[in-house]
């Protein structure tokens, strides 16, 4: 195997003989240079595994170097070496399409972490958009755009944010970043910000030593340490009460964090997607979302189209789902039949993907053959009821129940007694399915869609 090589410009010998050091021990050859013309005169003369540039140089700006490297040679990752604190430096850098930066005084284990980051990349593959196309399916043209400046952002450590309205698969966006980029084989951390208790948040996020607060019996990770290598996605990160803000800004631009009792700091190297439903800019306005820790994640921004706006990629979509679905409910071959493709085509579908794979799981487990009709769907509102209302209905449950009805509504008891029948059934027929199927006059499929609804496991 070839061995890889790093063009290294600086114009400060003692820099650049440190960087030729440490990268030496690394098992990489190494070309040192101290100029912007110098730097391109090498790149035209050879190719290179990866390119690390200080940001100030005698005769330009290490940013035009990152704009040419990007535009000429765009297989070459890049990263910039910064004035220790210009963070302002390093995002412009980042936004100009640096893979990432370090800064000074050079710290040796952040430079070989990037280092071997950036070569970890692997060129880019028909393969990896090949899988894309599977799992992000369609072609109208918001999706292609989508796909393509995913392969673009994966190639990157640069921080991003996307948004999307609920249910548009602004996660799933977040793990292909992940897979085709170079942490691939490490961990990725989901997270959902609304989700986690404000008084626990610092220890769920950085970890605590034990006996650093009533129930810490022992040491625990948090959630940086849990995606280290890998990637910490940060759903609705528009939840996080401003004092949490604060403490996430720290760790996302010192790379360190303290966890909760300890006495020093510990270094993390964890990649950051944030995403969220809400106008991040307009939460800024409000005195919801701090300004500094708005334009430290918002370097990249990708925009997940909502379900109305991609066409025919909807029955695509469906079809997808519906073979899925017919697969785990072992339910043999189902199709949509032509009025229901028409019946999703006009439908608004404001739950997105996620309230569309609500309706088809619902059709799938009542129908008595296999083939979804418009009627199966269930699409037509009911009377007083608004399209938000029904939205929320699909999304978070595809049974007719009200979730703002009071606990003792009629509803809630009938799924009460739901439960209740269907419990005594299965005990009564030691949790053989088949036979509570029979005895409650349900097909297998139907019976299995009502326990998973229910929570009866």
């Amino acid at each position: 195997m070839a061995e890889q090589s790093v063009l290294i410009v600086d114009d400060e010998p003692d820099i650049r003989e440190l960087l030729e050091i440490t990268l030496g021990r690394m098992q990489l050859e190494t070309v040192a240079v101290g100029t912007l013309e110098a730097a391109r005169s090498a790149l035209a003369d050879r190719g290179y595994d990866l390119c690390l540039t200080d940001m100030r140089l005698p005769d330009g700006d290490g940013l035009g170097l990152v704009e040419h490297i990007n535009r000429v040679y765009p297989g070459t990752p890049v990263a910039v070496i910064t004035a220790h604190g210009n963070m302002d430096a390093a995002v412009k850098a980042l936004k100009s399409g640096a893979f990432d930066f370090v800064a000074k005084p050079v710290e040796l284990e952040d430079l070989r972490s990037l280092v071997t980051q950036a070569l970890r990349l692997a060129p880019a593959s028909a393969g990896a958009a090949g899988d894309t196309a599977k799992r992000l399916i369609g072609q109208s043209p918001a999706i292609e755009t989508l796909r393509a400046r995913i392969a673009k952002v994966a190639r990157s450590q640069a921080p991003v944010v996307i948004t999307g309205e609920s249910g548009s698969g602004k996660e799933l966006v977040a793990r292909l970043i992940h897979e085709q980029g170079p942490r691939a084989q490490r961990p990725f951390v989901p997270v959902n910000c609304g989700a986690i208790p404000r008084e626990l948040m610092e220890s769920e996020f950085f970890g605590h030593r034990r006996g650093a607060f009533t129930g810490a019996n022992s040491d625990r990770d948090g959630l940086f340490a849990a995606a280290e290598g890998g990637t910490l996605f940060l759903d609705e990160i528009v939840e996080l009460p401003l004092d949490m803000q604060v403490k996430l800004l720290r760790a996302i631009q010192e790379k360190r964090i303290r966890p909760v009792g300890a006495t020093s700091e510990q270094p993390i190297d964890a990649r950051i997607v944030c995403a969220t439903h809400a106008d991040l800019e307009q939460s800024v306005q409000d005195g919801r979302f701090r300004e500094d820790l708005f334009y430290r994640i918002h370097v990249i921004a990708l925009r997940v189209p909502p379900l109305r706006e991609r066409g025919d990629d909807i029955a695509a979509i469906a079809d997808h789902i519906v073979a899925r679905l017919a697969d785990e409910y072992q339910a043999g071959a189902v199709t949509l039949s032509q009025d229901a493709y028409r019946a999703v085509g006009a439908y608004p579908f404001p739950g997105n993907v996620r309230e569309l794979e609500n309706i088809l799981e619902r059709a799938l487990t009542l129908i008595d053959g296999n083939r979804i009709s418009a009627e199966d769907l269930q699409l037509a509102p009911l009377a007083g009821t608004d399209a938000g209302e029904m939205a929320e209905r699909n999304v978070e449950d595809p049974s007719p129940r009200n979730p703002a009805s009071a606990p003792t509504s009629i509803d809630d008891q009938i799924e009460a007694n739901q439960r209740r029948l269907l419990t005594e059934s299965l005990e009564r027929n030691r949790w053989n399915r088949t036979a509570s199927a029979q005895e409650l006059g349900l097909t297998y499929r139907q019976l299995r869609y009502r326990l998973k609804k229910l929570g009866i496991d």
